[in-house]
């Protein structure tokens, strides 16, 4: 380290060559993948049997979605809609009861309240796959397996969510806050709403873009409990569109990359956030 850089913060530290070559190279490495699925999903068939590979987009890409959305047993179109539906529904839901019961373990006084973030924490060691039979058993009784409700409900809560947000909310909420709304009247709720949401946007932004992702690309549950019916998810249709004795790649990277583009936008809209997120969770006030 030169003498010039000491005391320096890192955002105000200038980058060396080799900086700028190894975050270019992750940068490739990383929209590589994304690359070749624009290459596969706008070329032909015969693009796709040549030796050496292809490696330039070709001008196929809005016929192959126009084949992938007009395919009848895929459901496709339908399909990007209900995994829209049940990844808004969850992500809010998600933002709304985690951050409302992080706020009461991180802030909250009451009986049991360690040995209950226990239980929380503990769910997480346990497989989901462990739990699929009897969640499949109790959607049955309840007669919802082949609908989205039985898609939507088991994931409106997350221990994660409700951990992350507990974690977040003990460092950027001070408790002097707390106790200045009780001093003005204000009621749990209106201090949940007017102190802490505010101050928890960033994580918030965090968590509902993780969830949204790990909802769109969810695939195990909405393949068992809609599986045979003619409302899947993105997912499931993909997987349709890969079935089969003959696979048309191009048709299902075509596929991929609509179902992609909800999820690069998402990031887009809340890059920024995310960041500051990851930033201010990383660093105690």
């Amino acid at each position: 380290m030169s003498a010039s850089n000491v005391g320096r913060a890192p955002a105000s530290t200038p980058g060396s060559f080799w900086t700028y070559l190894f975050l270019s190279l992750v940068i490739l490495f990383s929209a590589f993948p994304l690359y070749w699925m624009v290459v596969i999903a706008s070329g032909t068939d015969a693009d796709l049997a040549k030796i050496p590979p292809q490696l330039l987009p070709g001008g196929q890409l809005l016929n192959n979605v126009n084949e992938v959305f007009t395919l009848k047993n895929v459901y496709f179109v339908q399909s990007l809609g209900n995994s829209f539906v049940v990844s808004s529904i969850v992500t809010f839901s998600v933002l709304f009861f985690c951050s409302l019961a992080g706020f009461a373990f991180a802030k909250l006084r009451f009986a049991g309240r360690n040995a209950l973030m226990v239980v929380v924490v503990l769910t997480l060691t346990v497989p989901n796959q462990l739990g699929v039979v009897a969640l499949y058993i109790l959607m049955g009784e309840l007669g919802w397996n082949g609908t989205l409700v039985a898609v939507i409900v088991p994931g409106l809560v997350t221990a994660f969510g409700v951990f992350y947000m507990r974690q977040f909310i003990l460092e950027a909420v001070p408790d002097e806050l707390i106790e200045a709304g009780r001093i003005d009247g204000a009621t749990t709720l209106r201090i949940y709403w007017s102190v802490v949401l505010p101050a928890i946007r960033p994580a918030m932004a965090v968590l509902g873009l993780l969830t949204f992702v790990a909802t769109w690309n969810d695939f195990q549950w909405p393949l068992i409990t809609l599986g045979g019916t003619y409302y899947p998810t993105s997912m499931v249709a993909l997987s349709d569109l890969a079935s089969g004795n003959y696979v048309l790649y191009r048709r299902v990277l075509a596929g991929a990359f609509v179902a992609t583009i909800p999820l690069l936008i998402m990031l887009f809209i809340g890059g920024r956030q995310i960041v500051r997120g990851i930033m201010e969770g990383a660093v105690k006030n």
